[in-house]
């Protein structure tokens, strides 16, 4: 093993962009749920996670915003926050963030070659090559709990739970957000597995507070946060949310909890889902408020909901006409995107450009979009694991057929092109949305906000 690390040290990246590649690189190793690579990587290092509080939110939808909304809080409230989300809309970097900046180039570069041995040695043994989202998982811990030290850091989970590389640590409290059909060929064929796997990042004694609605979904909650002695904070039970006011890039609710309530907060992330989420991260600090002695004034906290933004979910990108982005990728994210779409815009006519990976429940996500559109455009990711775009307009049609509603659907396989004729068609009083995998719409926020720093891939 030593020579092995020997000799892998000898072989440093020189750039960021070598660094990025090999990380990327990782990429075909795929999903791979387990813990004993990422173990073996921190006891290298002598788990630098055990030094700092974590924030694990985990949950099917809605993690980017709650993170989002806990980042932003913190920060107002002048602490320092180590945020770890993915995937990433822009840039490699986007995803290990202290206090709301991407981490230097040259850090990740000089984290990365202290890693590099050390995977490389792992590789060579029985359990094989750690995964990319495993490296990126240590590296994140090395930058936080070898370089900047935040006082929280706000954690979310890749996929599942139980098995999920981000379960190395312990936080200070834990957050599972909702349970829906995303996954399911990884994660268990019902919401009750897949619910199981989610609370399995549930600690002894560490507080959990959740939005799952499902009653089969809350009851794995309930009895799992019950044989872990944990505190359960449930949405609809210990506290709730209550609208105030809506409109477009605006809406407020009243926050009802067990310790207190609150009222007016207001949010600028648009949809029912974003109280919701809003209402999360609000459990969560007064949790850490009442029992970590967290100061959050309730001016900050104010401001901190007021501030959080997520980019590519409900996201105004263009003016005259509008355009809109949100990565609804799953039938849950297209009814929360169709509740929207009903409730908080305002159009004359809808016109919707699609483009999915080949794993995901397209049916149950069409069938929320379909009744709204009058215009789908039906296109490719530019990613190795697209669905074709003929593949799904077959499906869109049949489903068409069957409902005996009448709507355009335009099929183009190039999304650039696919983009012009979605903004050709829209008129000053439509509203036209880009929707589907996260891979599409990170292409699609790049070209229209003209960005030349977008680095593709996950």
């Amino acid at each position: 093993m030593t020579d092995q690390l020997e000799k892998a040290a000898a072989q440093s990246f020189a750039t960021y962009q070598d660094a990025r590649a090999w990380i990327e690189g990782l990429v075909p190793f795929g999903i791979r749920p387990g813990m004993e690579r990422i173990n073996q990587l921190m006891e290298a290092f002598g788990n630098p996670q055990r030094r700092l509080k974590f924030i694990h939110v985990a949950g099917t939808n809605g993690k980017g915003s709650v993170c989002s909304y806990l980042t932003s809080v913190l920060l107002q409230c002048g602490y320092d926050v180590g945020t770890y989300t993915s995937p990433y809309l822009t840039k490699f970097t986007n995803r290990f963030q202290y206090n709301g900046t991407d981490i230097p180039e040259e850090t990740l570069l000089r984290l990365t070659n202290r890693l590099k041995p050390h995977v490389d040695a792992i590789a060579a043994t029985e359990l094989g090559s750690p995964s990319m989202f495993e490296v990126s998982t240590a590296l994140a811990i090395l930058y936080y709990g070898s370089e900047s030290y935040p006082d929280y850091v706000v954690w979310e989970t890749g996929l599942g739970g139980r098995l999920d590389v981000t379960n190395i640590v312990t936080p200070v409290v834990s957050i599972i957000t909702n349970v829906g059909h995303d996954h399911m060929d990884i994660l268990g064929n019902t919401i009750e597995e897949v619910a199981r796997e989610k609370a399995g990042i549930i600690k002894s004694g560490v507080p959990v507070i959740s939005a799952v609605t499902q009653p089969e979904a809350a009851q794995v909650i309930i009895d799992t946060a019950k044989a872990n002695n944990s505190a359960l904070y449930l949405l609809g039970e210990q506290f709730t949310e209550t609208p105030l006011m809506l409109r477009e890039d605006e809406q407020s609710f009243r926050f009802d909890g067990p310790f207190r309530s609150i009222e007016p907060l207001a949010i600028t992330m648009n949809g029912a889902h974003q109280r919701m989420n809003a209402a999360v991260a609000v459990m969560a600090l007064e949790v850490l408020r009442q029992y970590y002695a967290l100061i959050v004034d309730e001016e900050n906290l104010l401001q901190g909901l007021r501030n959080a933004t997520w980019p590519g979910r409900l996201e105004m990108v263009k003016q005259s006409p509008r355009l809109l982005l949100d990565g609804a990728h799953n039938p849950e994210g297209a009814e929360t995107l169709a509740a929207a779409l009903r409730d908080t815009y305002r159009y004359e006519r809808l016109h919707l450009m699609m483009g999915m990976l080949a794993n995901k429940n397209h049916h149950d996500t069409l069938r929320h979009i379909l009744p709204l559109v009058d215009t789908l455009v039906v296109t490719e990711p530019d990613f190795r694991k697209a669905m074709p775009a003929g593949e799904l307009a077959e499906l869109v049609h049949s489903m068409r057929e069957q409902s005996g509603r009448s709507f355009e659907l335009i099929v183009e396989p190039n999304w650039k092109q696919a983009l012009q004729q979605l903004q050709t068609l829209s008129g000053e009083a439509d509203l036209a949305v880009v929707t589907g995998t996260l891979y599409l719409i990170a292409d699609v926020r790049s070209k229209l906000l003209y960005n030349t720093e977008s680095e593709k891939g996950w």
